[in-house]
């Protein structure tokens, strides 16, 4: 016979730490995905959603690589779980790469002439001193700036 399946999730130890915030974070998400999208662009209405998604990757990126509050085993089941984006932690943690926004912004499939986006283009280097990341509203998130 195969086992049955429960929906019991045996959460690790120092989860009672972090939970409030990713609640939190969770909230802000729903928040993001039911605002009315009137007036605004396509692409404008999911903004809020990647920078949600952003804010909570950064959190348990910060919790267990920058503060080391939080074991190994809470950060895995935290990227298992769907809490943070395993993918965009990796880029993290690759020198040139620590502020990236979102992975939209270094795929050249995305834009035009195979670069990458406009966002990852130093401040002192742009022509236009104002930009906004048309994938993900950022304003800028390359390593020097």
């Amino acid at each position: 016979m195969p086992k049955v399946k429960t929906n019991r999730v045996k959460y690790p130890e120092g989860w009672e730490l972090i939970e409030p915030t990713l609640r939190e974070l969770d909230a802000k998400m729903r928040e993001a995905e039911m605002d009315s999208h009137d007036g605004k662009r396509k692409c404008e209405t999911l903004w809020p959603i990647f920078k949600v998604s952003h804010q909570r990757s950064r959190y348990v990126y910060d919790l267990y690589y920058r503060r080391e509050e939080i074991s190994k085993e809470l950060y895995e089941f935290c990227l298992d779980q769907g809490y943070a984006d395993r993918s965009l932690i990796a880029k993290w943690k690759k020198s040139g790469y620590e502020r990236l926004c979102c992975l939209r912004c270094i795929q050249p499939r995305d834009h035009n002439y195979g670069t990458t986006c406009v966002c990852r283009v130093p401040k002192h280097l742009r022509e236009e001193k104002v930009v906004e990341c048309v994938h993900c509203g950022c304003q800028g998130c390359a390593s020097g700036d």
